[in-house]
């Protein structure tokens, strides 16, 4: 399969790449039938999911695939903003940075950082009083405006998203293939560390799911009535005491760490303090709930001015997530991410230097071919894992035959290890139904 590797495009094909296979393998759409392949596929991420350190990493495919189950179509895509002013520079600037950056098309991030470093330029420019200031600070002005505008408007945009999730003929259906999802990664055993995910999405789909699952998210804010982001991360849990026992308490399974590394629609800063205000989930009008403009939106990059509050706090976002994947014996699965990211590709190639760490890609498609150049590009191709091609990037497919069994299910364990220690073979289970 080594052409796969060298000459031909991802994108639009079906490769798996598990246990001990050098490279990937492509399988025809004729021939991709769950029963042959679950036998290779999901006792090995059984294995990579009880590793000592798991984290889970979700871009925009999260979302997009569980907006397809309830409408039968994509959800918010990542549109540019337009712009009257400025609007040929902005255009150039923008594609120049997609292009380095290997995202090839631009999007709505790339031209809000190109955003703020024009603001941040021409009010540098015009402090000097030369010739046309007045000129410039005037389109400058408008300028704001029309990015503040169009920041309100995406973020309308994801909200009709949440919305049409919740709202839908087979919302039911989507609510329980993402909490099937989510469950299968955050059933484990109390007694290891706690799930981390990790997510670049602005909306809440991972919020909504835990919170039907019975997940218990544990992030950096702190507060019931109006919760603060803070800076000291204390390491937080859950106990609780078994009746009748005495001794340490024990911990509360269904625990799980979550950050998510580009903000939230329900992030705002003011005065230095970030905060977590009340937004409904499928509100119709952001403004009707944030305090201030879209400028204290804390969406990355976010479009406030001040260098120190657009550090503030993706850095401290990032550390945690640095410092939670880069660990021996730890395993990273990417669902719905495009590596399309430089910020975060860093941060995985940097873990995949340590020779226990693991990482499974997980993906409905190749666009741009940017898997396939970071899979060559870091060497580490036994530390991998690939799942990429509509069949195992849908949702539905993914949860009913290759992700391990939404629960933790201690029966099961012991029942083959009895039967293992009186000599008989262990039964083959089926994790769908639970019958032998």
């Amino acid at each position: 399969m080594s052409e796969l590797i060298d000459n031909v495009s991802w994108n639009d094909r079906h490769l798996y790449k598990v246990r001990e296979q050098r490279l990937p393998q492509s399988v025809e759409a004729v021939n991709l039938e769950p029963e042959k392949l679950r036998p290779e596929i999901e006792p090995w991420l059984t294995a990579l999911f009880q590793s000592e350190h798991l984290s889970l990493l979700l871009g925009a495919g999260i979302s997009s695939a569980a907006h397809w189950i309830a409408q039968r179509r994509a959800g918010a895509g990542m549109e540019k903003i337009p712009f009257t002013a400025f609007q040929s520079q902005i255009n150039s600037a923008i594609n120049s940075s997609a292009v380095k950056s290997g995202r090839g098309t631009p999007n709505i991030e790339d031209q809000i950082r190109i955003c703020n470093e024009l603001i941040k330029g021409l009010e540098i420019y015009i402090l000097s009083n030369v010739y046309g200031a007045k000129k410039i600070k005037k389109e400058l002005a408008k300028f704001e405006r029309e990015l503040n505008d169009g920041l309100t408007s995406f973020a309308n945009l994801v909200l009709e998203c949440e919305r049409n999730i919740i709202n839908s003929e087979n919302a039911q259906q989507a609510a329980e293939y993402l909490m099937s999802f989510l469950i299968s990664f955050a059933s484990r055993s109390a007694t290891r560390e706690r799930l981390n995910i990790f997510t670049t999405n602005y909306d809440r789909i991972v919020e909504y799911g835990s919170e039907l699952a019975g997940i218990r998210l544990i992030d950096r804010f702190v507060g019931t009535v109006n919760p603060v982001f803070r800076s000291s991360r204390v390491e937080v849990d859950m106990h609780y005491n078994p009746p009748g026992i005495r001794g340490e308490p024990r911990y509360l399974e269904g625990v799980v760490q979550f950050t998510k590394l580009h903000g939230s629609l329900d992030w705002s800063i003011k005065n230095e303090i970030v905060r977590r205000y009340a937004l409904p989930y499928g509100a119709t009008d952001i403004r009707t709930y944030l305090d201030g403009d879209s400028k204290n939106l804390l969406i990355y990059p976010n479009a406030s001015k001040d260098k120190e509050t657009a550090e503030y706090p993706y850095i401290e976002l990032f550390r945690d997530f640095a410092a939670s994947v880069c660990r021996a014996n730890s395993t990273v699965v990417v669902y719905g991410y495009s590596f399309g990211d430089d910020h975060i590709n860093r941060v995985i190639e940097d873990m995949l230097t340590i020779p226990s760490t693991h990482l499974v890609i997980v993906s409905f498609d190749d666009q741009g071919d940017r898997i396939k150049r970071f899979y060559e590009r870091v060497k580490r191709q036994a530390q991998i894992s690939l799942l990429i091609g509509k069949h195992f990037g849908d949702l539905r497919t993914l949860v009913d035959n290759y992700l391990p069994k939404p629960a933790i299910d201690r029966t099961t364990i012991k029942m083959a290890d009895l039967m293992k220690a009186r000599g008989f073979a262990t039964p083959n289970l089926d994790h769908a139904d639970g019958n032998s």
